[in-house]
């Protein structure tokens, strides 16, 4: 058996991050072929990510990745078991690579397929390999839960713990010279106020009629003359939308002006929304 060094079970150990004592076994395994030890070492891994297939993986967080001179938004949802994991840089950086790969590759109909595919920040690995090596040294389970992507400019927001996320498609001027930073400031404001439509228009009709239903009861309980109760439920009707619908909502970094006329001014409409919350 060829001799184990301890130079090169160090230089194993940052190339895998793994514990000495586990690249020692690797080389000892492999007759002292780091490249077959790496290989070891991932077999190795994948057949215990296989023993704990059904650990719970109730952690994670949501990503996005944006390109508004393509023309391309994506946003991904990648789950974990512990809040430590799910915050850790290695965590953090393999979600926005996903994210980024989603937009900018091929595009993928399933999170198997992403994962098969090259990944844009280490083009000589696959997505699949680069979150196996992880749980290598992690130990823990990951989960591609969920992949979406629109093939149109967007502006994207991750919440800075991953928990909350979204995609807002813009049509119009988007090359202008505010379109990128407006889309993106919109989709912050989606992820902090959750609008229910975007247009007063997009409301379920029903939803309207009960609110107006529940306005005018309660004008007529205040014991106003049935002449102005329509005009008052119109007014009130107004505070509604703006709880509610995006362009009738003040932007959350500008109360003084609603969201529609934010992007009216950037010459940009909205005309799709994703608004992710993790877990689903």
């Amino acid at each position: 058996m060829a001799e184990i060094t301890a130079a090169a079970v160090m230089a194993l150990r940052e190339k895998t991050g793994l514990p000495m004592m586990e690249c020692k076994k690797a080389l000892q395994e492999c007759g002292g072929d780091t490249a077959a030890a790496v290989d070891w070492l991932r077999k190795q891994g994948i057949k215990t990510q296989s023993l704990r297939a059904d650990r719970e993986t109730s952690c994670g967080r949501l990503a996005v990745y944006t390109d508004t001179a393509r023309g391309v938004g994506a946003i991904i949802e990648l789950r974990c078991e512990s809040p430590p994991v799910a915050g850790s840089q290695d965590f953090r950086d393999l979600a926005h690579d996903i994210a980024k790969t989603l937009a900018l590759g091929p595009g993928a109909a399933t999170p198997e397929a992403l994962l098969a595919q090259r990944s844009e920040a280490h083009p000589e690995r696959t997505l699949a390999e680069l979150k196996d090596d992880l749980f290598n040294r992690m130990r823990e389970v990951f989960d591609l839960a969920r992949i979406h992507r629109i093939d149109a400019p967007c502006g994207g927001y991750a919440h800075h713990d991953g928990s909350k996320a979204s995609l807002v498609q813009i049509s119009g001027d988007t090359a202008g010279a505010k379109a990128a930073e407006v889309a993106k400031d919109v989709a912050m404001h989606v992820v902090a106020l959750a609008p229910q439509a975007i247009t007063k228009e997009d409301l379920d009709p029903a939803v309207v009629a009960k609110e107006r239903e529940i306005l005018t009861e309660a004008a007529r309980k205040e014991g106003k003359p049935e002449n102005i109760i329509a005009k008052m439920i119109e007014g009130r009707l107004r505070n509604f939308f703006a709880q509610c619908v995006l362009l009738e909502q003040p932007f959350v970094k500008d109360d003084k002006q609603t969201v529609g006329q934010l992007v009216k001014s950037a010459g940009i409409g909205i005309t799709r929304v994703e608004n992710w919350k993790l877990g689903g």
